[in-house]
């Protein structure tokens, strides 16, 4: 076989593989997004880790000239973490909401406790004998 027809040969093999991993790519980018939208560290590490693994597969097209699964699975996680990024500091700025009704019934409900009168305690000590070495 002359070299161009094992070039061929390995170009329908790599672009396919290409494909798939700029797929998981784009699918990890999509989990790291959303993990670090909502502050989970453990799942975003795993998904980028993953992310990794498949834009590395998405460098096997490169061996045909076809850059797009690359392009994509960059800026797929680009994307995620811009987008996932501003999510968790809108979520940060938002005050937490309390429900009022609960609060203003529960004010009205409670009876005012009795105050006790502090009184003065001692401190009662108990002598134990040393015990001599």
């Amino acid at each position: 076989m002359s070299s161009l027809a094992v070039s061929h040969t390995l170009a329908s093999i790599f672009v396919p593989i290409g494909i798939g991993g700029a797929v998981l790519a784009v699918i990890c980018a999509i989990v790291a997004g959303v993990a670090l939208a909502s502050g989970a560290a453990g799942v975003f590490g795993g998904a980028l880790g993953v992310w990794i693994v498949g834009m590395l597969l998405s460098l096997a097209a490169s061996f045909a000239s076809v850059w797009a699964p690359v392009i994509v699975s960059g800026a797929a996680l680009v994307v995620a973490l811009v987008l996932g990024g501003i999510v968790h500091a809108v979520m940060l700025s938002a005050p937490a909401r309390m429900p009022v009704a609960e609060t203003v019934e529960a004010e009205v409900d409670a009876a005012p406790a009795p105050v006790a009168k502090p009184r003065a305690v001692g401190v009662q000590t108990s002598s134990v004998p040393a015990v001599a070495s």
